[in-house]
């Protein structure tokens, strides 16, 4: 299937934005849900409906019980749950994207004005930071708009497969009795329907179950590990700036009297906008 080649490329460049977490959660997707989805579950729901048989002659009645126990087939609803499940990572990694966008932008136009010719400016240039997003690696820093982002995507995963487990446990529940007693119309009578492998079946789809449950716990485990280090991280910052305020030379203005109007601006424009940066930071 062509579809999950696409997938899985669009989801390999999710790795290199993720937490080490994330990335064992994208191996469970791709391992234990994608590929066993691929090489077993389509090959044993392959004759559901044919070898689904009813002890009546009624037309019409075979079909409306079948219907009737498998209101969606489990492939596509498997199928269907790993597309909802990987919407909000790809939604993550275009909000990424987006990002490194802008920052490459602010970062020009902070080159450019570190290029004038008045001091003032190379001095701001030098003492103000944008948050940096970007390491020297090449790799995200997941920090700022980029870690709310991270964990609105978390939140999302976690939704939606908990809607997915219990849609699944009020659609067929988690295994395959072998008789399947029906008695809608216009079966004249209660009729007893027999499934085809109902042993196997059963097994993949507790396998498949016990694959979300995992991918399910990854995801808080992540959302954990990411409100305790940005926590830590909020700490460690207030106390360097409690520890080793930054340069006097920011909080002392008289300093600049002798040089002219504009100047001046463009100082108080910088701590401004550097007081507003350290409480967005936390």
């Amino acid at each position: 299937m062509g579809e999950w080649d696409l997938l899985g490329r669009l989801l390999d460049k999710v790795q290199s934005h993720s937490t080490v977490i994330g990335k064992v959660w994208l191996t469970v997707l791709f391992v234990f849900r994608i590929l066993v989805l691929r090489t077993g579950a389509e090959k044993v729901w392959g004759d559901e409906q044919s070898d689904f048989v009813c002890n009546t002659q009624q037309p019409g009645c075979e079909n409306v019980c079948y219907d009737l126990a498998f209101p969606i087939s489990h492939v596509r609803f498997w199928v269907l749950q790993i597309i909802a499940i990987a919407t909000p990572k790809l939604l993550y990694l275009g909000h990424v994207l987006h990002v490194i966008h802008m920052e490459k932008k602010v970062k020009e136009r902070m080159k450019k004005q570190a290029e004038l010719e008045d001091q003032t400016g190379l001095f701001l240039a030098k003492t103000f930071k944008v948050p940096k997003y970007t390491k020297n690696s090449g790799k995200i820093s997941i920090r700022g708009r980029l870690l709310r982002s991270y964990v609105y995507h978390l939140v999302a995963k976690i939704v939606l497969e908990v809607v997915f487990i219990v849609g699944q446990y009020f659609l067929y529940g988690f295994t395959l009795q072998a008789q399947y007693v029906c008695s809608r119309f216009p079966c004249p009578h209660k009729v007893d329907c027999f499934l085809s492998r109902p042993t196997e079946k059963s097994v993949i789809i507790w396998f498949m179950l016990v694959s979300t449950f995992v991918s399910l716990a990854l995801s808080l485990v992540e959302l954990l590990y990411l409100f305790v280090k940005a926590v830590k991280e909020c700490l460690a910052r207030r106390q360097d700036y409690t520890v080793t305020p930054v340069t006097p030379l920011f909080t002392d203005r008289k300093a600049f009297k002798g040089q002219d109007e504009m100047t001046q601006n463009r100082v108080n424009l910088g701590l401004d906008n550097k007081k507003k940066l350290e409480k967005h930071i936390c």
